[in-house]
Order: structure tokens, then C-alpha cells, then sequence
């Protein structure tokens, strides 16, 4: 996930929230039920709540419909459109609005609002990338025609990520106070401590069962002891933290394709520096022995059982189980004697006995970057450092802000997560075109075989097209070849929650615990 809309776990102590939700508490003592839903799924958004910004790619928009959803079975469904089909030669997207939308202002939702949502977002340079698109019109009332400067297969996606703004309403305090044609509507935001949204009595689709939703910006240990004290209805938590019964509540287990991998710098360090004097490369890890001995030493099911208490499954990609997956990308791993095989070949020996391999006066050492204050990705740097020593790699974990991540993932190994429904993000991780742009292709990788394939699979007629393309560049850019990468593991998402909350049907979740879980906000229900 691109983090230019980083999110923040704000501390909020817990006797804030006891006095906030007595009312929760009034109605589980007596046995009924509270109109109001109360949840601690992770932290806020720091730019707001625009669309146009990048709000809403994970999980639902709360307050802004999209022209097309994503139903529990990843299947693309209709939303604010009708309809919408594609010309022959790919570049013009015509959709059909429906004509009973209207946005919590009361205004119509119209044409010229979705043609001003998707130009807005061009020019923005936000989270959701429709660069692609030359130009938005309305041709009437209620149909648009999105045009593109060149066919792309993934351009779907854009019609389901991007929430609709109203053209009137859309100004300077927009983020902060959203106006939109979703199932709730923006009520209050205390900026670090909590954001509280009501029920859209005018939404055109099925009402939600709740009149207020409040999320609480809790930090993991905060949001444990909510969930403890009965203080939320639903807690998203990290795996390490999913270990024990909560009465009253029951821990729910989500699929995900939530991963967490290694970025390896790519290019040696030659002294050379991006235009904002960011450090590149490193000396280790541009070898292609070193990255190959990694990703054969990790043992990932150790990861997954060890860090994830069992809450997840080992990666050998970055898009694990999705459409475009290339299975036979996938090397045999927890083989650390094969891993000294692969150093020693490439020249890499322990001559001086003190357990790190050298070569050509280089120790065999870089230091893995991870955000501070992740417990899940401080586990697996740390497990990482211990598989690895056996095989004369000294790894450090280090935990960092982003700001400090920022400026050092060109040259230090950093240990991202990213995971998408879109095919998109395999592009910008690995395309020589995205190489340091925001957190994209952070290693600086380059293949000219690779951008190819990746070109090749955007500009695809049909997913069954672009799939052979995404396959050929991870059987390219994969541990078995470039190795770019380490992936380590695929997370399942836990969840507290209380056991008279019906969830619905749960999507395999994309990137980004917590608010990937209100994508059928709207359906829930009390059952008891």
C-alpha cells in the first residue's frame, strides 16, 4: 500500500473510553441492545477523509458511494453505476449513475460529480492513481465517460476504490468535514481520539442497522483492554495479542492477502544520491547471492506459527492466491545448508571465525528497518536476524519512523507490507517506472524484462491476457531469479468481537488491519 496517506495509532487511555461508551455498558447490563457500534480497528487517516486523496481504498468510504463494489466473494458489482462498458479499442469507460442517489446534503448526485471526482484525483497526486485518465465528461445527467490515454487492464479497480465528491461542496476543509452519498454520514472527528458517523436515512441502498458508528483511535494494548472491559463491540488486533478468551466476545479469524516482505536494495553503493539526498544502495544486498541465501535460509512456516501464532500462511510472493498468481514462482526454503552453498559459491567465506562471512573486505551485514511501534514486524525482523545467523548473514532490526525509513530505503533493507485486489500494486512495486516514487519499488529494482511483461499486462485487452503477463514478470523478478524480494508471510487478520455482532460474510481482506473489515459495515447486525 502506498503510505502517503499514513495511518497513525493515536494513544487514547482507556478510562476516556469508559466514560464515552457507558451508554454501550447501560445496554448490555439490562440485555438489550445499543443503536450506537463501537470499534477499535487501528488508527486515523492523517490527511482526512477525501477520496481524491486516497481515503477509502481499504475497507468502505462510510460516507462516499463508488461506481462499482467488490461483494464478499471479490466479485465486481454495481454500486452508484448502473452499467458500464468499455470501448473496442479499451479507452473510453462509459458509465450509467443511478438517478435516486443524493449526497448527504441533499444535492442529486449527477454525471458532472463523478467526472469531477476521477479529474480531481488525477491532478491530486493522492493515493488512488488515475494518472492514466486524459480526461472525465459528462455526457448528460446521469452518464460519464472516463478517457484514457492508453488501455489499461486494471482501470476497473479505479471504479471501485475512488468514493464520489460532490463538485459544490468540494473545497479547502473537504477532508475534514466529507460530504457524501454513502450508507453514513460524517459526523464528528476529534482529531487523535475518535470519529463518529451516523446513519444515511436517504441512502439509496439498505440501510445500515446502526444509527452511530464510533471508532476510537486506540493504539494495540488500548484496544485490548477496550475489547477486555467491554468497552467496544469489535477490536482488530495483532496476531502476537489474539491469544487468549474474551467473555462475551469471540475471536474472529479473516483471510487476508495482507503480506509482509523484505525490500532488498537493489543497486550498489556507489556514492550516488536521489535529487532529495536520500543515500542509494547497498553493497550486500545488491548481490544476487545474498538475496537468494535469504530467501532459502527463512524458514516461513517457523514465521507464521512463531510471530503469527498460526494466524496466517507462509508467502512466496507478493499476490499469493489471486488470479494473476504464478505459483511456480515459489522456492523450497528453511534450507540453511543450502543457503552457505549459495555464499560460499559467490565468494562469500568466514575467514576470520567470528561467524559473519566476507568478501573482498565486506562483511556479510546490513541492518532491516522496520516501523517502530509494530509488534508484528518487530517479531519477524527479530526471527529474521536469528534465522540468518547460522549462515554467516548479521541482520539488526531496527525499529523506525517512516519519516527515518523514508530517507534510508534506497540504501537499508526495509520490512514492508503491502497486499491488493488490484493487480496495480505488483506494477508500481516493481516497475522501473515507480523506482522511488512515494514507497513504491523502494529497492530501486530494475529488469527490462520485467517492466516489459508488467507494461504488457496493463495494457492487456482481458484479464485472462494480463494474467500471462503478471505471471512471466514474478517468474522473472521471483526468489528463483532476481529475488528482489524476500517474502516472509501472509497475515490473517484477528478480530474481537462481540458475539451478538453478526460480521456478515468477511472478504479475503486486502493491505492494512482494521479498516478492511467495514467493507460490509452496512449489513451488520445485533443477533442477540
Amino acid at each position: 500500500m502506498r503510505r502517503s496517506a499514513r495511518f497513525r495509532a493515536a494513544a487514547v487511555a482507556v478510562a476516556g473510553i469508559a466514560l464515552a461508551s457507558c451508554s454501550t455498558e447501560a445496554h448490555r447490563a439490562s440485555g438489550g441492545r445499543p443503536a450506537e457500534l463501537r470499534l477499535a480497528i487501528g488508527g486515523e487517516s492523517e490527511e482526512g477523509y477525501d477520496p481524491t486523496l486516497g481515503w477509502g481504498r481499504y475497507g468502505s468510504p462510510l460516507f462516499h458511494s463508488t461506481l462499482l463494489a467488490r461483494d464478499a466473494d471479490l466479485d465486481i458489482v454495481n454500486d452508484l453505476a448502473t452499467r458500464y462498458e468499455v470501448s473496442p479499442d479499451r479507452l473510453v469507460w462509459t458509465v450509467d449513475v443511478r438517478a435516486d442517489a443524493k449526497f448527504s446534503d441533499g444535492r442529486p448526485v449527477t454525471a458532472r460529480d463523478v467526472a469531477y471526482t476521477f479529474t480531481a484525483a488525477s491532478k491530486s497526486g493522492g493515493a488512488t492513481d488515475v494518472t492514466v485518465l486524459r480526461e472525465a465528461v459528462a455526457v448528460d445527467e446521469d452518464t460519464v465517460e472516463l478517457r484514457l490515454t492508453k488501455p489499461q487492464s486494471t482501470f476497473v479497480n479505479r471504479l471501485v476504490s475512488l468514493g464520489i465528491v460532490p463538485e459544490h461542496a468540494h473545497g479547502p476543509d473537504y477532508a475534514r468535514k466529507p460530504v457524501g452519498s454513502g450508507p453514513f454520514v460524517f459526523e464528528q472527528w476529534d482529531e487523535g481520539q475518535q470519529l463518529i458517523v451516523r446513519r444515511n436515512d436517504a441512502y439509496y441502498g439498505a440501510k445500515p442497522a446502526f444509527e452511530r458508528v464510533v471508532f476510537v483511535f486506540t493504539g494495540e494494548d488500548a484496544s485490548l483492554a477496550a475489547a477486555r472491559s467491554g468497552q467496544v463491540d469489535l477490536a482488530a488486533l495483532p496476531s502476537s495479542l489474539a491469544t487468549g478468551e474474551i467473555p462475551g466476545m469471540r475471536l474472529t479469524r479473516v483471510e487476508s492477502v495482507d503480506n509482509r516482505g523484505i525490500a532488498f536494495p537493489f543497486q550498489p553503493d556507489e556514492g550516488r544520491r536521489t535529487d532529495e539526498g536520500r543515500p542509494i544502495g547497498n553493497d550486500v544486498t545488491s548481490d544476487l547471492a545474498v538475496r537468494r541465501a535469504v530467501n532459502v535460509a527463512l524458514d516461513r512456516r517457523a514465521l507464521v506459527d512463531g510471530v503469527l501464532n498460526g494466524f496466517g500462511r507462509p508467502a512466496t510472493g507478493p499476490v499469493d492466491g489471486l488470479p494473476w498468481y504464478e505459483p511456480a514462482t515459489a522456492v523450497p526454503d528453511d534450507d540453511p545448508e543450502g543457503a552457505k552453498r549459495v555464499l560460499e559459491a559467490a565468494g562469500w567465506v568466514d575467514a576470520d571465525g567470528d561467524g559473519v562471512r566476507e568478501r573482498g573486505g565486506r562483511r556479510a551485514e546490513f541492518p532491516l528497518l522496520y516501523p517502530a511501534g509494530d509488534s508484528v514486524r518487530q517479531g519477524l525482523a527479530l526471527a529474521v536476524a536469528d534465522m540468518l545467523k547460522p549462515i554467516g548473514v548479521a541482520v539488526t532490526a531496527e525499529g523506525e519512523s517512516w519519516e527515518v525509513i523514508r530517507t534510508r530505503m534506497h540504501a537499508d533493507p526495509v520490512l514492508f507490507g503491502w497486499g491488493s485486489h488490484d493487480a496495480t500494486e505488483m506494477h508500481n512495486l516493481y516497475s522501473s517506472a515507480q523506482a522511488g516514487v512515494e514507497l513504491w519499488n523502494p529497492a530501486l529494482y530494475r529488469s527490462p524484462v520485467v517492466d516489459a511483461e508488467l507494461d504488457a499486462a496493463m495494457a492487456a485487452a482481458d484479464p485472462a491476457q494480463a494474467a500471462a503477463h503478471w505471471k512471466a514478470a514474478q517468474r522473472q523478478f521471483g526468489p528463483g531469479a532476481d529475488a528482489a524480494w524476500a517474502w516472509l508471510v501472509n497475515l490473517d487478520h484477528t478480530y474481537y468481537a462481540d458475539a451478538c455482532l453478526d460480521l456478515g460474510k468477511l472478504q479475503v481482506e486486502p493491505h492494512g488491519h482494521g479498516w478492511p473489515i467495514t467493507q460490509g459495515i452496512a449489513g451488520w447486525s445485533w443477533t442477540c
